[in-house]
């Protein structure tokens, strides 16, 4: 099982680009700092619950899906 920061960092990374956002946007709409966005994505900083699920909210997705580890990640598109 892969870290869960790590994972909480690249599916953070991954939403947030998927919806075009920079780390700046991201800070605004989860009303956080636009550093510790970054810390949490360089995995140097571990937000409470309640902080992944402000941004869970902002990226338009789940608590769950943050922290989820997604194996489809791995497979070649088809």
């Amino acid at each position: 099982m892969e870290d869960v920061c790590a994972l909480l960092a690249r599916n953070i990374k991954a939403a947030r680009k998927r919806l075009n956002l920079s780390q700046e946007e991201l800070a605004a709409r989860a009303q956080i700092d636009r550093t510790y966005v970054s810390g949490i994505e360089r995995q140097v900083r571990n937000p409470t619950i309640t902080v992944v699920a402000r941004f869970a909210e902002a990226l338009e997705t789940t608590t769950a899906a943050l922290l989820a580890d997604h194996p489809d990640r791995h497979m070649p598109d088809t």
